[in-house]
């Protein structure tokens, strides 16, 4: 495995891939389709268009055209006309994938007219540089061979020419025949509100203009009145007292939390790497961080393991001495529930107490409270270690109404949860 990282570790320093000719879109009974689209994650996915319009300015810069693939990740495709795209263009991509919705992670290379096309999909999210349409066989082949290293791919496709093993040749118009047809769209362009404000503020110029037109030069001239100025008696407004809501009123659903932070936890220490040594992980609402150590090896070997994983990274850190990688996965949508408590303080401590005791468990317990806008809410903090992952603690935790959970942290077997509960 040593040997394999070390002969890739120039995949990183970008001269292979900038060497590589890639096309802009292939032909298939009649239709183009626009490949090596750019992909990331959708965040508005109600207006997705203005992510498009930031994206255009920060992300891929001269962007004129996106599309959108929806489902388990939604995510944002770009792309720029000068470089061959046009408006109305299906997107293979989303074709494809749709097509074959029941595969998370696919791994595929179809032969078509212009190329190789290279589609690669992995826990339902096209990579960043998973959709390219290879002009070069061999560029095509490197790309599906250097990703065949990583395991569990729910579907493998490749021409059958290559005689690569657990593989299957599809032909292209038939998967193309049951998967959706999503079109690129001008980012700039006006649509749904945008355009019909436009119309209705013209067509009132338009009646402004006749009017003053009218009164102009076909009225004749007003009789001059006396105008009487009358002193308005002044309104006094009442202030009326703000009301905040309590603070359980908006918590993070605790089940949300115990789902989505064990994926990603698991995730992450899933990452092996020669050498290298995970710190453990510390996931919260918003995100998931990581670090790992240097024992031995190269940090090109740490790059590669974080490439091939799969995983969207919000950020990667490196120290000064190149001994320490930390990095994040940000969570897109944070699902908040309302949770009102139940039992006051005692009824809830001794609860607590009778059910750990019942599992012969530890929990450590402490009174706090906090002030939202004139009102104190008391809850007690609590701080759990344990060799149980979320799973087995979701139906224990979740009983308690008014819980919220903090952080959840996991380092060599160990799982600490802290959060608070609410008291009446």
């Amino acid at each position: 495995m040593v040997e394999a990282l070390e002969n890739n570790t120039d995949d990183f320093d970008g001269t292979n891939q900038d060497s590589k000719e890639w096309a802009s879109s292939f032909t298939v009974d009649g239709v183009r389709y626009a490949a090596s689209i750019f992909w990331e994650s959708l965040q508005n996915i109600d207006a997705p268009f203005l992510d498009a319009k930031e994206a255009a300015t920060n992300v891929l810069i001269g962007a004129d055209l996106f599309c959108v693939k929806h489902g388990k990740s939604p995510q944002l495709g770009l792309a720029i006309s000068s470089q061959g795209f046009q408006k109305g263009m299906s997107v293979a991509a989303v074709a494809a994938v749709t097509a074959m919705s029941e595969a998370s992670s696919l791994l595929a290379v179809f032969k078509v007219d212009a190329g190789y096309w290279y589609l690669c999909v992995r826990n339902d999210v096209i990579l960043s540089d998973g959709d390219v349409l290879f002009v070069k066989e061999a560029d095509a082949k490197e790309q599906f061979m250097s990703m065949l290293s990583v395991p569990d791919w729910s579907k493998k496709i490749a021409p059958a020419e290559w005689g690569i093993d657990e593989t299957e040749q599809k032909d292209i118009a038939e998967v193309f025949a049951s998967g959706l047809d999503t079109k690129l769209e001008k980012i700039n362009a006006l649509r749904g509100t945008e355009l019909a404000i436009v119309v209705i503020l013209s067509v009132l110029i338009g009646i402004w203009l006749v009017m003053f037109i009218s009164k102009k030069f076909f009225n004749t001239a007003p009789q001059q009145n006396k105008v009487i100025t009358r002193h308005a008696k002044k309104k006094v407004v009442k202030q009326v007292a703000k009301v905040v809501p309590a603070p359980w009123e908006s918590i993070v659903d605790p089940i949300w939390m115990l789902d989505t932070c064990r994926e990603k936890i698991l995730s992450l220490v899933a990452i092996s790497t020669p050498g290298w040594t995970n710190g453990g992980v510390t996931c919260t609402s918003s995100n998931a961080i990581t670090s790992w150590k240097r024992q031995f090896g190269r940090i090109s070997w740490l790059e590669m393991s974080l490439s091939y994983s799969g995983l969207t990274f919000a950020s990667k850190i490196i120290n000064p001495k190149g001994t320490e990688v930390k990095v994040s996965i940000p969570f897109q949508k944070v699902r908040n529930i309302k949770s009102i408590p139940k039992k006051t303080n005692s009824e809830l401590r001794n609860q607590i107490n009778d059910l750990f005791q019942s599992l012969n468990l530890s929990i450590s317990l402490s009174d706090g409270k906090t002030k939202v806008g004139d009102k104190v809410y008391q809850y007690l903090t609590y701080k759990i270690n344990s060799r149980y992952d979320p799973e087995i603690w979701k139906p224990m935790l979740t009983k308690f109404s008014g819980l919220k959970i903090n952080t959840i942290r996991y380092n060599n077997g160990t799982w600490n949860y802290e959060g608070i509960i609410y008291v009446q």
